[in-house]
């Protein structure tokens, strides 16, 4: 597992020095959005969402996220640099290579997020929608530790009565259960601890830098036993490495006896950008598997909904067929007044 530890800085709008720790070629880099809420029209999702953090240094090799570095790295190096010093450098990396060693923090993430929600407009616009936190970035990597810009956001958001949801690898949410208990008082909270293997090469190998799913699982527990509305998302599969039906059963019945409600189940898409580096590293680590995801793929970035639904379904039979585990039943948000954005 990578550790960054922080050197100690004043948190002022001056610019960031770079954060060094034990992975010395790991920076993180201060940016000041105007905005924290990223709409449906703008990701083309079904919902709102918030990524604290541009970047992640846990690096998983699949990461889809990985393509879109790119666009923040060469608006940076083309103009001048709107995120303290970074702009030297993003210009030493590839995109794909700084996505997980040149990291903005959006500083202030909290203040920003609730000047955004008493703005009429945004406020109407959301329409008390839910809203996930961590569709492109994790935002409990490591940099949350000392930033906890995840914990502000969630503040914020129950704070205005939207529900909120969490994607995360990182067992240090389990840090955040007192606000998520309080957050889950007054409006729905659900958390989903991504969690696609248990096989321990298969995690190490594509995961380096996330905790280990034994870490993860431990986190399941505690966000359940503290009331916690908690699933697992088994994602992304990967063809001829974790689609084993016994592979995944076992993360089936390992999630529901930690407590998991919810289990769903996808498959590793492979984008431009994304796509590269992901080939490139299997080359290195699984030779004998390039030449079958040349022919699965093709030159598709997603596999066709039957495949999809061929390498899921034992899964979805698994999860039928067992019971989650928690000795303690969610927390429930009471029924409020909407307080209307004039």
């Amino acid at each position: 597992m990578q550790r960054t530890m922080f050197i100690p800085e004043d948190h002022t709008r001056s610019p960031f020095p770079p954060l060094l720790g034990e992975q010395k070629d790991i920076r993180y880099f201060g940016t000041d959005p105007r905005s924290l809420l990223n709409s449906p029209a703008t990701t083309g999702m079904s919902f709102w969402s918030i990524n604290p953090y541009v970047g992640c240094a846990f690096g998983c090799a699949y990461c889809y996220a990985r393509y879109a570095h790119r666009y923040v790295a060469e608006r940076l190096v083309a103009s001048d640099a709107t995120a303290d010093g970074a702009h030297e450098e993003l210009a030493e990396l590839p995109p794909w290579l700084a996505f997980e060693r040149r990291i903005f923090v959006k500083r202030e993430a909290g203040a920003i997020l609730r000047r955004e929600l008493r703005r009429p407009a945004r406020f109407n616009a959301l329409q008390r929608e839910s809203v996930v936190i961590g569709t492109a970035t994790d935002p409990y990597q490591p940099a949350e530790a000392r930033f906890q810009l995840t914990r502000s956001c969630i503040r914020e958001l129950a704070a205005s009565g939207t529900p909120l949801s969490i994607v995360t690898r990182g067992p240090l949410i389990v840090r955040d259960i007192d606000v998520l208990q309080t957050a889950a008082r007054e409006v729905p909270v659900s958390v989903y601890v991504s969690l696609p293997t248990l096989d321990e090469r298969v995690w190490r190998t594509t995961e380096p830098g996330t905790a280990p799913p034994a870490s993860r699982l431990r986190a399941i527990r505690a966000l359940a036993d503290a009331g916690i509305e908690v699933g697992v998302g088994m994602a992304p599969i990967l063809p001829g490495l974790s689609d084993r039906p016994e592979q995944l059963e076992a993360v089936v019945t390992a999630a529901r006896a930690a407590g998991a409600r919810g289990i769903w189940a996808g498959v590793v898409h492979l984008r431009p950008g994304v796509r590269e580096h992901f080939l490139e590293a299997l080359a290195r680590d699984w030779p004998e598997q390039v030449e079958h995801y040349e022919a699965l793929f093709g030159t598709r970035a997603y596999l066709p909904a039957g495949t999809v639904s061929a390498i899921t379904d034992p899964a979805r039979r698994a999860k039928a067929s067992t019971r989650f585990s928690s000795s303690r039943q969610p927390v429930r948000a009471e029924p409020r007044q909407l307080a209307l954005a004039l």
